[in-house]
């Protein structure tokens, strides 16, 4: 789960060389300013020893990660394992992070190229047919609200594994790591003009997926 996730990740921080460096006091101080520096910056810090900055970037940065993993493998434990993955090897690289794209772009390429990695090793990775919820849902909302979006979630994740894997790659980059055409192309080595129509067929059939899993729940509801 999300709790058990971030226990990991921070424990490989704790237990990275430099930590001992650090003094704890660093996580507490000025969070109203940290909130402004940006992602660069902060695995600026983080690659001289701070790690604060590098907190920072991962509660910024993990949920819209794991689902990211998460509906592009639709197997929880794929995620879950290629979730660490990425986040290690960002830890391991931070003394050769140089900022050349946006921080975003630079962890969702690897996060790719991990999950690239880890479906070529696992030959018997499979899809589930259910994904968890909402990693953050709205505590406000009414009971109907809530069973409303779980289904429409529901539609949406059936309606992405019928995508191709590079339409359904360039959708959850776009829709989880709010990335754009060029840096899709980037992060799966496509040009832009590919990254575009690979994006624009995606929504295109994704649509007409949700029109007609609407139609066909309406007509059940209905009976």
């Amino acid at each position: 789960g999300k709790n058990g996730r971030k226990m990991t990740a921070l424990t490989t921080i704790a237990s990275s060389r430099d930590a001992l460096l650090c003094r704890r006091d660093k996580v507490a101080y000025a969070r109203g300013m940290r909130k402004q520096l940006e992602d660069s910056a902060l695995m600026l810090r983080y690659r001289e020893g701070d790690i604060a900055a590098f907190e920072t970037l991962y509660r910024r940065h993990n949920d819209s990660l794991y689902r990211y993993l998460l509906r592009l493998s639709a197997n929880r434990q794929t995620a879950e394992d290629v979730f660490q993955d990425a986040w290690s090897k960002v830890i391991k690289a931070r003394q050769n992070y140089r900022p050349t794209a946006k921080f975003s772009t630079y962890l969702f390429r690897v996060a790719h190229n991990c999950f690239i990695d880890y479906v070529r090793r696992n030959k018997r990775h499979g899809q589930e047919t259910q994904t968890e919820p909402d990693l953050s849902p709205d505590q406000g909302a009414a009971p109907e609200q809530l069973a409303e979006r779980h289904l429409a979630r529901r539609r949406l994740d059936n309606a992405l594994k019928t995508l191709p894997d590079e339409q359904r790659d360039a959708f959850l980059l776009h829709e989880e790591g709010g990335l754009s055409i060029d840096d899709i192309g980037f992060v799966t080595g496509a040009n832009r003009e590919t990254a575009k129509s690979r994006l624009r067929y995606a929504v295109a059939k994704l649509k007409s997926a949700m029109i007609t899993a609407n139609a066909t729940d309406k007509s059940i509801y209905d009976e």
